[in-house]
C-alpha cells in the first residue's frame, strides 16, 4: 500500500515521513525543503509505503510543487492520504485538507506540534474535530516521536478496509451549494471514467482549472452550462468563483475551530519569544548587519579557527598513512609507474581532497543550525525588498541559500517559484552562489597566499559571487527577463532549538556525498589526470609532466588566460578537471605539482604569484557549475540552447572578472 503525506509547509512533513520511515531526509525550518516526491518503506509494515510530497497551502496549480502533488494524488492513486496539520494554525491548515476531502480517498489527519498546543494551556477536542470533518484525527509530536504508531495503525486500518471520508456539504444551501451541486451532476459521468471524486472535479471545473476541462473531455454545450452556474453564483455572492469558494471554506474552518479548539491566548509563548527576537533579527535597520555578521562569524570560526584545526589533523593523518603505503610499496619492489600511480595519482588526489572535509562538515553544522531554529526563514523575508530591485520575488533567496551547499538541489528547489519568469531567472543566478565543493580551492590558496587574512577572504569570495549575481540579474531584468516578481508570501515559523537528529542526519548525508564523490567522480577524474600527466602522445613515460600529453592540452589553451594571470597550463589543466567535479581543482594541482597529499605553499607559488592567485580564484567562482549540476540546470530549463548559453555566459563572466583583477591588481600593487 502506498500513503501520500500531503502538508502545508513548514508543518513537520518532513519530521513525520523520517519518524515514519526511518529515513535521513533532511529536515528545514523553511518552505521548499522537499521540491519533489520521496519515498521510503514504512517501519513495523509490511510493503507499506510512504511519499513525502512537496508542502503545499492548496490543490490549485500555481507552482510546480501544488502540480507534483495534485498529479501524485490523481494518478498514483494512494491508498490514504495522511494529512499533517499544523496545531498551533488550525485556520490556515485546515484550508487545505478541506481540498484533500473531496477526493473522497482514505484520509487520517495527524495533528502535529500537540505539545505545543499543551505547553500553552490550549486543548483540541478531536473527537469533536473527526466529527465536524468525517475523518479520523490522530494527534502527534512529529519532532518527539508521539503518537505516530497510533497514527500509522490508523492509517493502515482505512485503507485496508477502504474507509473514504464522510460527506461533507460546507454549506447545506446558498448559491455556491447550488452552484457545485449542478455542475457535480454534470461532470459525474466524466469523473468516473477518469477515477475521480465528481464533487472534486467539479470544484476544478469552478475555479477554472482548464486542465480538468481537458481531463474531462468536456463538450462546448457542457462548458457553457458551467459557465452559467458560475455566472449566477457570482451574481448572487457578488464575488467571484474563487473568492466564493474559499469564503465558503474559512466559513466553515471557522465554525469547526469555534467548537473543538480552545485557545488561552491569542499568542502563544513561541509567538511572542520570536516576536521579540525578530526586532532584532528582522529589524529595519539591524537585519542586514546581524546576517553578514553571522555569515562572517561563521566563516572565522570554520575556517580560521575550529575547522582548520580539524583539517590540519587529518591533513597530517593522511601524509603518514600515504608514507606508510610508499614504503611499503618501494620495499615490496613494486614497478615505479604502479607506484606512481597509487602515490602521486590516488593519494595525492583523494587525499588532499579527504583532508578538507572538517571543513565542510563544521560549515553545514552552523548553517544546519541557523535552518533549523528558524533563522533562514527570516533572512527570505528580509531579502524580499532587496531581490524586488533586481527582479524577483523574496522566495528566490531560498534556491540561492541552498546554492551555497551544492548548485544541484538549489536548481531543482526553482519549483517552489510559482512564476516561470522568477523561476528561470532564479536557476540562471543560482550558480553565481559559491558551493561548497569549491570551499577546498578557497582554503587551500587562501592558507598558501593569504594565510593571515584566510576568513576575510573566504567572506569576500562568497560575497562576490553575491555581488555578480546581482549585477547579472539587473541585467536580465532589463532584457531577457522583463516584467515584475510575483508577490512573495511567506509564513515565518517561531524559533525552536535545532534538532540534533536533524544536525546530524544533514552532516552525515554531506560528509556521505563528499566522500562519495571523492572516491568515485574524484577518484576516476584523478588517474585520467595522472595518466595524462605521465606519459607523452607516444605513451612513453615522462620524467617531467611538462613533456605529457596533458601540457600539450593546457599549453594550447594556456594563452587565453594569459590576461588573467595563470597561462601556466597546470592551472589551466585543473580549470578543466574541475567541470567534473570542483574539488578535482586541487586533487590536479596535487598531481601535477607532484607534492602528494599535501598541497603546500611552496608547491602553489611555482604556478602562481599572490595577485595571479586571487585572479584564479575569481575564475573558479564564476565559471561553470560541475557536470552535475549543468544536467539538472538542462533537466529543469527543458533546453538545450539555453543551458549551453548559461555556461557560456559563465566562463565570459568569469574570464572578465579574472582578467579585472589582475589588470587592475598590476596597475595598483
Amino acid at each position: 500500500m502506498t500513503f501520500a503525506l500531503v502538508g502545508n509547509q513548514n508543518c513537520g512533513k518532513t519530521t513525520l515521513f523520517n519518524a515514519l520511515t526511518g529515513s535521513n531526509q533532511h529536515v528545514g525550518n523553511f518552505p521548499g525543503v522537499t521540491v519533489e516526491g520521496k519515498s521510503g518503506s514504512v517501519r513495523g509494515l509490511k510493503d507499506c509505503t510512504v511519499v513525502d510530497l512537496p508542502g503545499i497551502y492548496s490543490i490549485r496549480p500555481y507552482s510546480d510543487e501544488e502540480i507534483i502533488t495534485r498529479d501524485f494524488i490523481l494518478e498514483s492513486k494512494p491508498e490514504a492520504i495522511i494529512n499533517i496539520v499544523d496545531a498551533t494554525n488550525l485556520g490556515r491548515n485546515l484550508y487545505l485538507t478541506l481540498q484533500l476531502l473531496t477526493l473522497r480517498i482514505p484520509t487520517v489527519i495527524a495533528l502535529n506540534l500537540m505539545d505545543e498546543v499543551r505547553a500553552n494551556g490550549g486543548t483540541v477536542d478531536t473527537e469533536k474535530l473527526s466529527a465536524a470533518l468525517g475523518v479520523p484525527v490522530i494527534p502527534i509530536s512529529a519532532a518527539k516521536n508521539e503518537g505516530v504508531s497510533d497514527l500509522i495503525q490508523k492509517a493502515n486500518e482505512i485503507a485496508s478496509k477502504r474507509i473514504a471520508p464522510r460527506p461533507r456539504d460546507l454549506c447545506p444551501s446558498g448559491p455556491v451549494h447550488r452552484c457545485i451541486h449542478s455542475v457535480s451532476h454534470l461532470v459525474e459521468d466524466h469523473a468516473a471514467a477518469i477515477g475521480v471524486s465528481a464533487r472534486f472535479c467539479a470544484i476544478k471545473a469552478i475555479e477554472g482549472d482548464e486542465s480538468f476541462y481537458e481531463k474531462l473531455s468536456l463538450n462546448q454545450n457542457e462548458r457553457e452550462t458551467i459557465e452559467h452556474s458560475i455566472a449566477e453564483m457570482e451574481s448572487e455572492t457578488g464575488l467571484d468563483a474563487n473568492a466564493a469558494l474559499a469564503l465558503t471554506r474559512y466559513d466553515f474552518i471557522e465554525s469547526v475551530c469555534a467548537k473543538a479548539v480552545k485557545i488561552t491566548s491569542e499568542e502563544t509563548r513561541e509567538r511572542r519569544r520570536s516576536n521579540k527576537i525578530d526586532k532584532v533579527l528582522t529589524g529595519k535597520y539591524t537585519a542586514l548587519p546581524v546576517f553578514a555578521g553571522v555569515m562572517l562569524l561563521i566563516f572565522w570560526l570554520t575556517f580560521g579557527v575550529i575547522g582548520t584545526a580539524l583539517s590540519d589533523l587529518l591533513e597530517m593523518g593522511i601524509s603518514a598513512l600515504t608514507d606508510v603505503v610508499d614504503q611499503g610499496l618501494v620495499s615490496f619492489g613494486t614497478n615505479e609507474i604502479v607506484r606512481s600511480l597509487v602515490i602521486d595519482g590516488v593519494f595525492a588526489g583523494i587525499g588532499s581532497v579527504l583532508s578538507f572535509l572538517p571543513l565542510i562538515i563544521v560549515l553545514f553544522f552552523f548553517l544546519s543550525v541557523l535552518e533549523d531554529t528558524g533563522y533562514m526563514a527570516r533572512v527570505a523575508f528580509v531579502m524580499d525588498k532587496l531581490l524586488r530591485k533586481i527582479g524577483l520575488s523574496g522566495k528566490s533567496i531560498v534556491p540561492m541559500l541552498i546554492g551555497f551547499g551544492c548548485t544541484v538541489p538549489a536548481v531543482m528547489s526553482t519549483r517552489t517559484l510559482s512564476s516561470e519568469r522568477d523561476r528561470k531567472m532564479t536557476i540562471l543566478l543560482t550558480p553565481y552562489m559559491s558551493c561548497s565543493a569549491k570551499i577546498p580551492i578557497y582554503a587551500v590558496f587562501a592558507s598558501a597566499f593569504f594565510p593571515q587574512y584566510a576568513a576575510l577572504v573566504m567572506f569576500a569570495l562568497y560575497f562576490s559571487g553575491i555581488l555578480v549575481g546581482i549585477l547579472i540579474a539587473l541585467i536580465f531584468k532589463s532584457t531577457t527577463f522583463r516584467g515584475k516578481p510575483i508577490p512573495f508570501v511567506m509564513e515565518l515559523p517561531d524559533y525552536r532549538l535545532p534538532s540534533p537528529k536533524s544536525v546530524c542526519l544533514l552532516l552525515w548525508e554531506k560528509a556521505k556525498d563528499f566522500i562519495k564523490k571523492a572516491f568515485t567522480v574524484i577518484f576516476v577524474a584523478t588517474v585520467v589526470i595522472w595518466f595524462f600527466s605521465s606519459f607523452d602522445v607516444r605513451f612513453n613515460p615522462v620524467a617531467d609532466s611538462a613533456d605529457s600529453m596533458l601540457a600539450a592540452i593546457g599549453k594550447l589553451i594556456a594563452p587565453i588566460f594569459t590576461p588573467c594571470g595563470f597561462g601556466d597550463w597546470r592551472a589551466v589543466t585543473s580549470l578543466i578537471s574541475g567541470f567534473t567535479a570542483k574539488e578535482a581543482v586541487i586533487s590536479t594541482l596535487g598531481v601535477l605539482t607532484g607534492v602528494g597529499a599535501e598541497v603546500n605553499a611552496a608547491a602553489l607559488q611555482t604556478v602562481f604569484t599572490p595577485l595571479s592567485a586571487a585572479s584564479f580564484l575569481i575564475f573558479t567562482l564564476l565559471y561553470t557549475p560541475c557536470v552535475a549540476a549543468v544536467a539538472a540546470i538542462r533537466r529543469e530549463l527543458n533546453s538545450t540552447f539555453l543551458t549551453v548559453a548559461t555556461i557560456v555566459l559563465q566562463c565570459v563572466v568569469a574570464w572578465g572578472a579574472a582578467a579585472l583583477v589582475f589588470q587592475l591588481g598590476s596597475i595598483f600593487i
